[in-house]
This record gives C-alpha cells, structure tokens and sequence, in this order.
C-alpha cells in the first residue's frame, strides 16, 4: 500500500495542518505516511494520535538543515524513528534561531521594493515555528503583487542566480553533526532529496559519515536521478526511502500527498533497520 515518508505541515513550511494532512492520506488510500517538518517536531505526538483515529499509521520524523562547509552546499537531513527524539531540540532550536534571524532580513530587504509589512508575512506564517520563504511569497500574493507562490519574483528574489536576490546565508551544523545527533537521539538518518539540494557529488562523504540511507523516489529527483540513487542505496546497503516532501499550496509541483512513494519493502526495511542494525552490532562484538 502507498507510504509517503516525506510530509510537512503548518508547524513548518507548509500551509496544511496535521488533522487535515491525515484525512487527506486517508482519502487517498496511503496506509503510513511520516511527518518531517523542518527543524521541528512538535506535532509527531499528535500526529500519531489522529492518525491512529484514522487507521494511518504515522511514522514520526524531522527534516534538519545542515551545511556542507566544503561545498558550501545545504543539506537536509530526515530524521526518522527516534527512540529519544527530546535529544534533538538543541540542535533544531539552533536552526529555527538562525532561520529566525535570517528571514528577518530578507523581510525588510523586500519590504524597501514591495508593499508588504513585517506583521503581514508573520500573519501568513501563524502556527508556524519560524518564517520560510513560501509565508513571505504568501504576503506578497494577498497583496496582489503576485498570482503564485513560484514564478518570477520567487526567482528574483529566491534565486542565487538573480542579481537582485535578498537571500542571506544561514550557516547551519554540519551535516557529520546532525548525522551523530540523530543517532545519538536513536534515530534514523537519510538525505533528503539530493536532486533538489545538488548534493550527489558529497553522498560518498555522506556515506562515511554514517548515513543510513538516501531519498530516491522525490518530485524533484529525475528518472535517471533516481536509478543512481537507488543503485547507490543498494550498493551500498543503506535504505531507500521515497515521499512527495508535502507542503500544500506550497509545494513547488502540483502534487497531492502519497503522489511519490516508497515501496512496501523499503517500508519494512525502514521499520526494521534498528533491529537489524543492532543484531549486527551485537555478532561483531561476540565474534
């Protein structure tokens, strides 16, 4: 039955609260779906709540931001299954900070070239835990500035490549240190779509970081994208996981939950991994 292990809600960067995430899995026939918002995860409890109500099984999960200081490229990072998940809230605290700080920037830079106000993008981003490009696209829409949340003022001011972009440079943990916190937290550790973020020349260094797996199956991950990915995963014995990376009306595709999945198997596989992780440790030790 269709899984999708990569969802946001309002907590994060999406417009979807969790109750109407869950009834919409639930119409679409998912059987597990895994909440992953960004940096945060306080609705995981809860999740696990409704969905039980709804015969979905909800696997809980994070989305952590990373930096790559060589290539100076961002990393996320998902969280899946932590035993300990309390562990994690230093690190994601630090990030929301940043982003924080970040975002307000970027606010008053756009504010100087478009009518938009401060208390209007903190409005769109109620419930949220920190203000993502989409609530700032958000305001510009309800002032008519824009007819969509990606397209060109998303590039113009979004963009690296735009000269009049009013990105400001948020220096998140290295990736090495997020991976040891989510395993030190009992978790799971997979890279989340390599595709998007431009990260298949580091999965290797990824890798000897002690990654557990890589997102295959993304929206934004190309065919050919994907046959190397789940090659990659599979040569080298680590999970393949797959999901729509869910945020509503502002996802960056028109894509409803459950669109891209994960197979059964790599389900099973994921929910198995400690187990099996564990064994393995425990016959080296006796050997």
């Amino acid at each position: 039955m269709p899984s999708d292990l990569h969802c946001h809600t309002k907590l994060s960067d999406s417009s979807m609260g969790i109750d109407d995430l869950i009834v919409l899995a639930q119409k679409k026939g998912l059987t597990t779906i895994a909440i992953t918002d960004r940096d945060c995860q306080a609705g995981t409890v809860r999740a696990k709540i409704i969905g039980e109500r709804r015969g979905i099984t909800v696997i809980p999960g994070v989305e952590i931001s990373a930096t790559d200081s060589k290539s100076g490229k961002n990393v996320e990072i998902l969280g899946y299954l932590c035993d300990s998940p309390d562990r994690l809230e230093g690190l994601c605290h630090r990030n929301v900070v940043s982003r924080k700080k970040a975002s307000q920037l970027m606010t008053l830079k756009i504010a100087r070239k478009y009518p938009i106000s401060p208390e209007l993008v903190l409005k769109c981003a109620t419930g949220s835990t920190a203000v993502f490009e989409q609530h700032i696209m958000h305001a510009l829409l309800e002032c008519g500035i824009t007819d969509k949340i990606y397209g060109n003022i998303y590039h113009e001011l979004f963009s690296p490549e735009s000269e009049e972009n009013v990105l400001v440079k948020v220096n998140y943990p290295e990736p090495s240190e997020v991976i040891e916190a989510i395993h030190e937290a009992g978790g799971i550790a997979v890279i989340a779509h390599p595709g998007a973020s431009g990260c298949f020349e580091i999965l290797e260094e990824l890798l000897t970081c002690g990654v557990d797996g890589v997102e295959v199956w993304h929206p934004e991950n190309t065919p050919e994208q994907e046959a190397e990915l789940l090659k990659f995963a599979r040569d080298n014995g680590i999970l393949a996981i797959g999901g729509t990376d869910f945020k509503g009306m502002y996802s960056k595709k028109t894509i409803c939950v459950g669109d891209c999945a994960t197979p059964d198997a790599d389900v099973k596989a994921l929910m198995s991994y400690k187990t099996k992780m564990k064994k393995k440790k425990t016959a080296t030790e006796n050997k």
